[in-house]
């Protein structure tokens, strides 16, 4: 053993040797290409810092920046039958459940949470795209009930975003019937005067835009957001026309008179804490916390004047 062997190989070895680096530490937009720093993406939201393109974003990230510190009350939503119609394509139903639930550590497609937001008292739920295509099937219809129910005791605004491919044909029929027992729902709300808006998010289509999607006493939709019954390729293979530029994309709709606003993600919280104190005639939100003002010293009195003595110096 000398110096070359137990200094100089091992450093020329670290300065060759293949370093391994986590796959995902990178994103790539998928509407400029940029590459983007999963850190910075993260304290973005989820969007693009380059092009503004609003990547997909889960349920928990959402609610971590709506809701004041990121403190929320998860609330629990009654279990379904696990496989009701036995269905099997590829794969066993179970099977494709167990493989969303690893995929993205959550139970189901949706997500219904308690909270405030700027001390806004507010239930909010949320689909999760990445579970199945955040498919409505009957595990979303009992969270929508459930959410509503919720609302209706607590006297609170329900905020929904939405998310979702349509209806699960994993459950079939028993997927189309929570597009009714949804709007049932829905009914208590406005049956109690509480408001309900809905925030639709990229993407939105079938049966879910169909129920409950289109139902909101304020419709407000991401950028870029598609949101649709039947998909554009559908559409075009049927009528054999080519669709406007910008077809059924959130800011047609909104030039069209389907949606009330399209808002970015980062001004979203402030954007429904402005709409949900209005509604439920509240005032106006304080942003930030103000120091209290100290107590104001007591005022002392003057002392008073000691008269002169007679025949004094003047």
């Amino acid at each position: 053993m000398n110096w070359i062997t137990n200094y100089v190989r091992p450093t020329i070895n670290s300065l060759f040797s293949r370093r391994e680096m986590p796959e995902n530490l990178w994103t790539k937009c998928p509407e400029c290409g940029t590459m983007l720093f999963h850190r910075e993406l993260t304290e973005n939201l989820q969007v693009c810092t380059n092009c503004n393109h609003h990547l997909p974003i889960s349920p928990r990230e959402r609610f971590a920046h709506l809701f004041d510190n990121g403190i929320y009350t998860e609330i629990a939503v009654p279990e379904p039958l696990a496989d009701p119609l036995q269905f099997r394509d590829q794969k066993k139903y179970p099977d494709r459940l167990r493989g969303a639930q690893k995929a993205t550590s959550e139970h189901e497609a949706m997500l219904v949470a308690e909270g405030e937001m700027l001390r806004t008292r507010v239930i909010v739920a949320a689909q999760d795209f990445g579970f199945m295509a955040g498919s409505m099937g009957m595990f979303v219809g009992n969270a929508i009930i459930a959410a509503c129910e919720r609302a209706v005791e607590r006297k609170l605004p329900l905020v929904l975003f939405a998310a979702a491919g349509g209806a699960r044909m994993q459950e079939g029929i028993l997927s189309l019937m929570q597009m009714p027992r949804t709007t049932v729902a829905i009914e208590m709300l406005r049956e109690a005067g509480l408001p309900y808006v809905v925030v639709l998010t990229h993407p939105t289509t079938g049966g879910v835009t169909a129920s409950y999607a289109m139902l909101g006493d304020v419709q407000i939709a991401e950028p870029g957001a598609l949101i649709c019954f039947a998909g554009p390729r559908v559409i075009e293979q049927t009528i054999r026309e080519t669709l406007p530029e910008g077809f059924q994309r959130a800011e047609y709709l909104l030039e069209h008179g389907m949606l009330d606003r399209v808002t970015p993600r980062r001004a979203m919280r402030d954007e429904l804490v402005t709409i949900l104190r209005m509604l439920t005639g509240q005032p106006p939100a304080v942003h930030g916390e103000l120091p209290r003002p100290a107590p104001a010293a007591p005022i002392e009195a003057p002392p008073e004047a000691t008269p002169a003595p007679e025949g004094g110096a003047r």
